[in-house]
């Protein structure tokens, strides 16, 4: 009987524990979105605010060890179900019917962009697992892109969020520059929209960079953008294919598939084809189901965030971010003189 009253006890307190950590998680979240709501921040975005909230809060109360399994499912299943949501933001048709040379041009951003960033971290000695990371999230769509890869390369959390932040904070500081230049560049909206939407890090930061230039802009700026998202699918699989081979005669290092890839793509070809075609969905409630993508990705980079020790912080990222700094702006320059 005192057994059985023990593993109740048990089970219970368990349950609350994962429980709490999710809400803790989607907490810290919240407390993100409304410092993004603040001058300044709101050019940050509520991920990289909330990232931001969670290491300091590790630096200054430490891990909440106690809240440790909610958490850890926030910023591992929570983080599959935003990736498979974020699918629905992908409209396959447009990107196949009508941007077939931006998809070519977004191969060459993303090839360019992951081989710059590991050559140059490779030169600088910097660690190379971010260095991947960052040059993924920098040549396809930020930290969507980032969160996909991880598992795949097998990141370590802490790695992850660093590589979420960073890709963030320098992906607002680049759309902010795109916006100071852009009256003295002699381009056209659809020609900024082009060099924006194929040489920024995240979608956010195209809509960002190309609003002040109009609806144009803004429309061929995602174009370009959604082409480099689509091409997240093949590069996962690619990536796939590399770690398995270099780990072929290594035991126990096996490479578990990303199952939740096939959701993504289940998802895109839903919003591309089914979603608002032969069913009719509406708008409200699309919007709501990004909104719910945007608050799971950031539950869980929270997670992530709370992993992150900013001791090793200085002495693992500063090169990466050196080396994905210097590839963004080759990269920005390149397609400039390109469009």
């Amino acid at each position: 009987m005192e057994l059985k009253r023990f593993n109740i006890q048990l089970i219970l307190t368990t349950k609350i524990s994962w429980s709490a950590g999710i809400a803790f998680t989607f907490l810290i979240a919240f407390l993100g979105y409304l410092l993004a709501l603040l001058p300044g921040f709101n050019h940050v975005g509520q991920l990289a605010c909330a990232i931001i909230i969670a290491v300091v809060y590790r630096q200054i109360f430490g891990y909440p060890e106690a809240l440790k399994s909610g958490i850890s499912f926030s910023s591992k299943r929570l983080l599959r179900v935003a990736i498979i949501l974020y699918g629905l933001k992908l409209n396959i048709g447009i990107v196949l019917q009508d941007g077939f040379w931006l998809l070519l041009r977004d191969a060459g951003v993303i090839i360019f962009a992951i081989l710059t960033t590991m050559g140059l971290s490779k030169l600088f000695k910097a660690d190379k697992k971010i260095s991947l990371l960052l040059g993924v999230g920098t040549g396809v769509c930020g930290a969507a892109a980032i969160a996909a890869v991880a598992p795949i390369v097998k990141s370590k959390d802490e790695d992850t969020a660093i590589s979420v932040g960073i890709i963030a904070l320098m992906g607002t500081v680049f759309s902010i520059i795109y916006i100071i230049l852009r009256p003295f560049l002699p381009l056209d909206a659809l020609q900024y929209g082009v060099w924006s939407g194929t040489s920024l890090h995240e979608v956010a930061h195209v809509a960002l960079a190309t609003a002040p230039a109009g609806n144009d802009a803004i429309a061929i700026g995602m174009l370009a953008k959604l082409g480099r998202v689509f091409l997240l699918i093949p590069l996962c699989f690619i990536l796939i294919g590399i770690m398995r081979y270099k780990n072929k005669n290594a035991t126990g290092s096996s490479i578990e598939f990303p199952w939740f890839l096939i959701g993504f793509i289940l998802f895109s070809i839903l919003g591309s084809y089914v979603f608002g075609h032969s069913i009719p969905v509406p708008d409200y409630v699309m919007d709501g189901l990004f909104s719910l993508t945007t608050w799971l990705l950031t539950a869980a980079m929270v997670g992530l965030g709370l992993n992150v020790s900013l001791k090793e912080l200085r002495t693992k990222a500063l090169r990466p971010l050196v080396a994905m700094t210097l590839t963004s702006i080759a990269l920005s320059i390149i397609v400039l003189l390109n469009v």
